[in-house]
């Protein structure tokens, strides 16, 4: 937007002015980090919240629309120190100076989370997070190191786990706080009793739920590196299952809470003694199959022995003799079986074609074949005199003699039939014919 120019010098709009503020500050600024404390906050209908963020010399209005702050866990309240991400910018219907806030959060917890990042991501660009650098867990641990506090519920969930999945493992407590300024220190002084004890195979690092704050000595670097360069095995079971520490990733496998941490490294007995279970009934099986499989090779052994016993083999030999005798005799009897059978069919054949057979079965077929041409012929006649008749009495039916014998006449005149009165005039001569003759009549 260009101010307006009647001469040589330039005069701004009071609007083209506000813009080009607005400009200059978000331009200039950008997006940047605030830290102070609300007052005036304001909720309408409309979603938005609206405060003012000050300090004890400034204060600064401030804006964060609904699709934002619906990202924030939790609701402003008047007093209240926060770390806001906003953008400066200027509200131009009144030239007022404001934030437009895009991250909300409580200014306490955010400068602890910004320290945790900043730690992650140091260890994680030297390599501590490294897979490769795991130890193995044992999946039989001798001896178990628990370092935890002695006065908390973690220690109770953990050694009742262990005392119902695997009550023959021992466990060697070592007492430690796990929260306050000097937790680390301390929880770091317990690794080094566990090395030097020398009999444990593995160490439970853990500690019930918390808030950040809590839980904040998990995530102290030194701590860090003295779990990584441990040569035992950690397992850290740190809060609640969303609770991630810097321990958590620097140990050799994080359990989300410290039950399932004991559960993670220990055996189930029960699952253990059905293996051993198992295991016996597989060997017993085997041996069982075993001496199964020598008690058949013993026996062949004995077969094979007195197979070749010289009482043995003549026997064998009398009894090859005997089989071969009633396999002779059982041929021969099939073979005359055979020809039998052979001779009977050829003697059928011979009576099929024996000429007497022969002519005695034409001539019945001729007696059949003479006898049903005379009954067709005496079917057809019967039918010929039914149709003949039938046909007799529709001519009868239809005959004039019948419909003269009714009372009917004809009347002719000059030999031609009569049907109208209209062909008659006086004096003409008619011929009337009745059933019994014919009589002559004149027309008066």
């Amino acid at each position: 937007m260009q101010p307006v120019q009647p001469g040589a010098e330039a005069i701004w709009t009071v609007s083209a002015l506000n813009f080009e503020v607005k400009q200059m500050l978000s331009q200039g600024l950008g997006t940047l980090w605030v830290e102070g404390e609300i007052s005036n906050f304001a909720c309408p209908a409309s979603g938005h919240w609206y405060f003012t963020l000050k300090d004890e010399k400034a204060q600064c209005r401030a804006a964060m629309f609904r699709g934002r702050n619906s990202r924030v866990g939790f609701q402003p309240q008047n007093g209240q120190q926060v770390l806001v991400r906003a953008q400066v910018t200027l509200y131009e219907a009144r030239g007022e100076f404001q934030l437009v806030v895009d991250h909300l959060e409580d200014a306490g917890i955010g400068e602890l989370m910004r320290r945790y990042e900043q730690l992650k991501a140091q260890l994680s660009q030297e390599g501590l997070f490294d897979s490769a650098l795991k130890k193995p867990i044992p999946a039989h641990p001798r001896k178990i190191a628990l370092v935890t506090s002695a006065s908390g519920a973690a220690i109770r969930d953990v050694l009742s786990v262990i005392e119902r999945r695997a009550p023959h493992i021992p466990v060697v407590v070592f007492p430690t706080p796990v929260q306050g300024e000097t937790a680390a220190v301390q929880i770091r002084q317990a690794l080094r009793r566990v090395v030097d004890y020398g009999e444990c195979d593995v160490v439970l690092l853990v500690r019930g739920g918390g808030s950040l704050e809590d839980l904040w000595c998990f995530n102290d670097e030194a701590l860090a590196r003295d779990i990584a360069a441990c040569p035992l095995p950690i397992v850290t079971g740190v809060g609640h299952e969303i609770d991630f520490t810097i321990a958590d990733f620097v140990a050799d496998r994080r359990a989300p809470t410290p039950s399932v941490a004991a559960e993670s490294i220990t055996p189930d007995i029960n699952e253990l003694m059905q293996g051993i279970d198992d295991r016996v009934a597989r060997l017993l099986g085997q041996v069982g199959l075993r001496l199964t499989r020598s008690r058949e090779k013993l026996k062949y052994l004995l077969r094979a022995l007195d197979q070749q016993h010289p009482t043995r083999q003549f026997t064998q030999l009398k009894l090859r003799l005997q089989h071969a005798y009633d396999a002779l005799l059982e041929r021969l009897r099939v073979r005359f079986g055979e020809d039998r059978h052979r001779l009977r069919l050829c003697q059928v054949t011979l009576l099929r074609a024996n000429p007497r057979v022969i002519i005695g079965r034409k001539r019945e077929r001729l007696t059949r074949l003479i006898e049903n041409q005379q009954a067709a012929m005496r079917q057809k006649l019967l039918l010929s005199r039914h149709r003949l008749s039938l046909q007799a009495r529709s001519l009868d039916t239809l005959s004039p003699l019948q419909t003269l014998a009714r009372g009917f006449a004809t009347i002719s005149k000059e030999d031609r039939l009569v049907t109208s009165v209209k062909q008659l005039l006086a004096g003409d001569e008619i011929e009337i014919t009745l059933v019994d003759g014919k009589a002559d009549a004149k027309i008066k």
